[in-house]
């Protein structure tokens, strides 16, 4: 039970980032923007090492998902993008050492993500916010999908 409250809380947490990204569109505030950017990918890595643990947790994760009746394919299951903004520092230490004399975009926004004079560049990170997706490099994730798939395991929670 107490697995499935932390679950609860971490939703509700990406919920509440969901909402402050969301306000950010009328008041563009270029610090929330990434703040609830960031709040929704570790509130959703939370909640995917809870029901994904590695090693002896595995069975856990796999009763928890059973309960919860979350599915294979589910988006969450995927860390990958997390773990990009987690360990942006070897991401972009890796990235200098293959290209020094490559043009360096961060901290994209909308709407094309690219900038008009270096069309070819790798954008590290981007936010757009016309469809809600964000992307590290030619790598995109929709976060309307992962706010979705904690929205329902979310409502699962609530019969326990």
């Amino acid at each position: 039970m107490i697995l499935i409250g932390e679950i609860a809380l971490q939703s509700k947490i990406a919920q509440r980032a969901a909402e402050r990204l969301q306000a950010t569109h009328d008041n563009f505030d270029h610090v929330e923007t990434w703040c609830s950017i960031q709040s929704i990918l570790v509130a959703a890595g939370n909640v995917s090492k809870i029901l994904w643990p590695n090693g002896k947790y595995k069975i856990r994760g796999e009763r928890l998902r059973q309960l919860l009746k979350v599915e294979k394919d589910n988006p969450l299951s995927n860390r990958k993008f997390r773990n990009h903004f987690e360990h942006y520092d070897e991401r972009i230490e890796d990235w200098f050492e293959k290209n020094s004399n490559g043009v360096y975009i961060d901290l994209a926004m909308n709407p094309s993500l690219t900038h008009p004079l270096f069309p070819d560049t790798n954008t590290h990170r981007g936010y757009n916010a016309f469809n809600n997706t964000l992307i590290f490099r030619d790598e995109t994730l929709d976060l309307n999908e992962i706010l979705t798939a904690l929205e329902n395991i979310l409502k699962h929670c609530k019969s326990y």
